[in-house]
């Protein structure tokens, strides 16, 4: 379903990303370790359309994306769960759900209700003000927005980050559901590592801006992995 070629990205004389190659497909959960700076945003942020590559490529349903804007990719069915949630403090839980009709047809613009089955606390707390959310609140709430735009792809930047356990089990409920039920292709960047040993169907671990390694989630026990990930 996705599929990253050597993708290669710069700011300015700085590099990100070298030479990056991806796969995620549907109906599985791709994860995307490795330590801080090592280039996971800027892999994500390059896929769903924020930062264009230097050279490589993106493709997403064997169309490349390499020219699509980020309005374009989510309306091909991209949804992106950015790092720190990013969801609109000031409007309630209801508008920032319906913020993620944009990309939508008429007939489609609703809340689907697997969001709040997934998410009961979304239901109850409609009329509340998003910055008024607890940060396990608020990191569902940017989940469900992104589920209303009926994505392929669903793409999240570490969504346990400063989150209680018991918020981090009901995200890990609803990223199965999602690839289990619903044969979303899910990609994940974690440094949870026991949430992606649980979860992931592959994992893939970054270092200095390239895939050092591609195996099952198996492979976060073998000591030449971890050596990667630990600081």
């Amino acid at each position: 379903m996705l599929e990253v070629s050597d993708a290669t990205l710069h700011y300015g004389a700085a590099q990100a990303l070298r030479g990056v190659s991806l796969k995620a497909g549907a109906g599985k959960i791709t994860c995307v370790l490795g330590r801080n700076g090592v280039g996971k945003t800027s892999l994500m942020r390059s896929i769903v359309g924020h930062h264009r590559l230097t050279s490589g490529s993106v493709a997403f349903e064997g169309k490349a994306l390499d020219r699509s804007a980020a309005y374009d990719r989510a309306r091909s069915g991209i949804a992106f769960v950015p790092q720190g949630r990013e969801i609109f403090p000031l409007l309630t839980v209801r508008e920032n759900l319906e913020s993620g009709f944009a990309p939508l047809k008429r007939a489609d613009r609703n809340v689907p209700a697997h969001v709040f089955e997934l998410f009961p606390v979304l239901k109850q707390m409609l009329g509340r003000r998003g910055g008024d959310l607890s940060g396990g609140q608020q990191q569902q709430l940017a989940i469900g927005r992104a589920l209303v735009m009926r994505p392929k792809l669903l793409v999240l930047d570490e969504p346990t980050e400063g989150i209680q356990p018991s918020i981090i089990k009901d995200i890990g409920r609803a990223i199965r559901y999602l690839r289990d039920q619903a044969g979303i292709a899910v990609l994940l960047v974690e440094q949870y590592l026991d949430f992606c040993r649980e979860l992931a169907d592959e994992v893939n671990i970054m270092d200095r801006g390239q895939i050092v390694h591609t195996g099952p989630a198996e492979d976060l026990d073998r000591a030449d992995v971890r050596k990667f990930l630990t600081v």
